[in-house]
């Protein structure tokens, strides 16, 4: 996708990550020495939050559509595109549940015992209000706008799902007459991708003021569940791969082990930039030369980006009960089950750009209009460490993705396969997926 191409804006001197730890260090010592001074530092956090939040409807309609639309006719791509969305669902649900299962036995924002009114008071009357009158009823209903403005207004992000979806699959039905249409639709995804990073720059500052309140107004024994929360992100996306995809992997007669070592550069360039966008193109063209039919490269690749997001399903699932856990926001079955079934949606409307999982995050707790928004100040600190384990995770699923729905089509090359992950070929595989022209060895 066009508008997932690396941005111009040049980078700054002091890395982004560097600055970022730079802010919580200074956060936490403005906290834990000047407690009173780092409580009115509040402002910075939330002013962060709602700057990203402001991206958020343009950037998740734009991706679904142009996601969608590249995709083209869904008739004339038959079983590719149906398989491919079948796998899509399955598997980034069991990262969604997997992501549940272990924030719900683990507790990691349990005892943070976090004041939800001091977080946002105006918020917190409006989530309670509309919780005690949310039907299920009124809750699909809203699904709907009533206009198609009313979603880019509220910013509710199903309703941007909703649209996008239906937007795209109308294009897809006139592919080549909507392409100028789709080109523009990713250059603004360009320009707004640009804005997310110019954001971005107050990262430190953000965090800096919302680590610096946390531990102001909670003392620096809150630190501990995030370091928690942190570490159990990790750990769940470790046992995601190794068990998950491992089992898909050896199911699909794939060695998982050799197949990570054969995306060896992409992975370790992903982990440093906590973005999975950089590695699209090299990625592409590695699954060709594993084996996989170009079509389905191309279908699949793409798509998995937008839809497959394993490692943003776990940290959304995670982080969404970590903040209620944190707040002492009190979660009834039919709340946890509506969640499930929201970022089932939401997680689908992830880019592959550093901090989307964040961004989505936002949008899905204002959906879901029961767990403060506010509480995503908590989650700033660690936002880095986190997005680095989940870009890592896309990269991975979406790889695995891409081989299963070619191997279950039939449209994959064995022999390509045991030349590119043979003993001492990956080397030159992995070297082979900067190169221009041909993807074929």
């Amino acid at each position: 996708m066009k508008a997932l191409e690396q941005s111009t804006l040049p980078a700054p001197r002091i890395p982004l990550w560097l600055q970022v730890a730079i802010g919580i260090a200074l956060g936490v010592m403005i906290g834990a020495f000047f407690p009173h001074a780092a409580i009115a530092l509040k402002p910075f956090g939330d002013g962060f939050i709602k700057l990203i939040r402001m991206t958020l409807a343009p950037i998740v309609f734009g991706t679904v559509v142009a996601g969608i639309a590249r995709m083209g006719d869904l008739k004339e791509a038959g079983r590719v595109g149906a398989k491919a969305l079948v796998y899509f669902e399955v598997v980034s649900t069991l990262a969604l549940l997997l992501g549940f299962a272990a924030a719900g036995l683990l507790q990691p924002g349990h005892g943070m015992n976090i004041d939800a009114a001091k977080l946002d008071p105006s918020a917190m009357a409006g989530y309670t209000a509309s919780a005690q009158h949310l039907t299920v009823a009124a809750f699909l209903l809203n699904i709907i706008p009533a206009s198609a403005a009313e979603p880019f207004v509220s910013g509710n992000i199903l309703q941007v799902i909703l649209l996008g979806v239906l937007f795209g699959v109308a294009l897809a039905q006139f592919r080549k007459q909507a392409e100028p249409l789709v080109d523009l639709i990713e250059l603004l995804l360009k320009g707004m991708f640009n804005v997310v990073k110019l954001v971005m720059y107050l990262a430190p500052l953000a965090a800096l003021g919302a680590m610096a309140y946390t531990v102001g107004q909670y003392g620096i024994k809150s630190l501990l569940q995030l370091a928690w929360f942190t570490a159990e992100v990790w750990a769940v996306s470790i046992v995601f791969v190794a068990v998950v995809l491992g089992l898909i992997c050896h199911a699909a007669g794939v060695s998982l082990v050799k197949l990570l070592r054969y995306l060896g550069d992409e992975i370790v360039i992903t982990a440093g930039t906590a973005s999975s966008e950089v590695v699209l193109a090299p990625l592409m063209a590695k699954l060709q030369r594993l084996g996989c039919a170009e079509p389905v490269v191309g279908m699949v690749m793409p798509a998995g980006y937008t839809f497959n997001a394993d490692g943003t399903a776990i940290y959304l699932s995670m982080g969404a009960l970590f903040v209620a856990q944190a707040t002492n926001t009190h979660l009834s079955l039919r709340d946890q089950i509506v969640m499930l079934l929201v970022l089932m949606l939401t997680s689908k409307g992830s880019a592959g750009v550093a901090g989307a999982g964040f961004v989505t995050l936002a949008g899905t707790l204002a959906s879901l209009h029961t767990i403060p928004v506010a509480g995503l100040v908590l989650l700033l600190g660690v936002e880095r460490l986190t997005n680095i384990a989940r870009a890592v995770v896309n990269v991975i699923g979406s790889s695995v993705a891409t081989i299963v729905v070619a191997k279950w089509e039939g449209a994959f090359d064995s022999e390509k396969e045991r030349f590119a992950l043979g003993p001492g070929k990956q080397s030159a595989a992995r070297a082979g997926g900067y190169r221009q022209g041909s993807p074929n060895p």
